[in-house]
């Protein structure tokens, strides 16, 4: 895989956006509370909760899998992401931006509306994910990097490894 394409495919891989209307599902809720209200303090409470999401929504989805996202879901704004095939782009949200924060869906997205973009964290994600492809693309022009064959890149993860905040616990 060259320089060029696998760059865009880390960058398809960690970027954000995606619209897509789902109710929530019926595990991700804890008594009194819904997923937008519970705090998740375990990542793997974090990562069942969005698994509960993607089931739900693969459902809804179901036969449409292969078909690009910006066909399938609402308001897709990152380039990239628009001709991703819409079961690829669930797993890109899952494993990619969810877990890189740690945060569940609903962090980003309205529980009742995810193509709305009423939350802050969902605007900061596109502006993120310009960054974040604008020094992946300054990256793949450096000449003077050692090699390395997948590569050179960034994605959420590098900075903030499981955390909103990439500053928290830094002194």
């Amino acid at each position: 895989m060259n320089r060029f394409h696998f760059t865009i495919a880390a960058a398809a891989f960690f970027v954000v956006l995606v619209a897509f209307v789902a109710a929530p599902p019926d595990n991700a809720r804890q008594q009194g509370s819904t997923p937008a209200q519970t705090i998740a303090t375990a990542p793997s409470d974090v990562q069942k909760t969005n698994d509960a999401w993607v089931a739900k929504i693969s459902k809804q989805i179901e036969g449409h899998e292969q078909e690009p996202a910006e066909k399938v879901f609402k308001n897709i704004q990152i380039p990239i992401f628009k001709q991703v095939p819409a079961g690829r782009f669930l797993n890109i949200m899952n494993h990619g931006y969810s877990h890189a924060l740690g945060v569940t869906c609903t962090h980003c997205h309205v529980e009742t509306d995810f193509a709305s973009d009423d939350l802050r964290p969902k605007k900061a994600a596109r502006e993120m994910a310009a960054m974040h492809l604008a020094i992946n693309q300054q990256l793949a022009k450096m000449e003077n990097l050692a090699p390395n064959p997948q590569g050179h890149f960034i994605n959420c993860s590098t900075c903030h490894r499981g955390a909103v905040d990439p500053m928290a616990g830094s002194n």
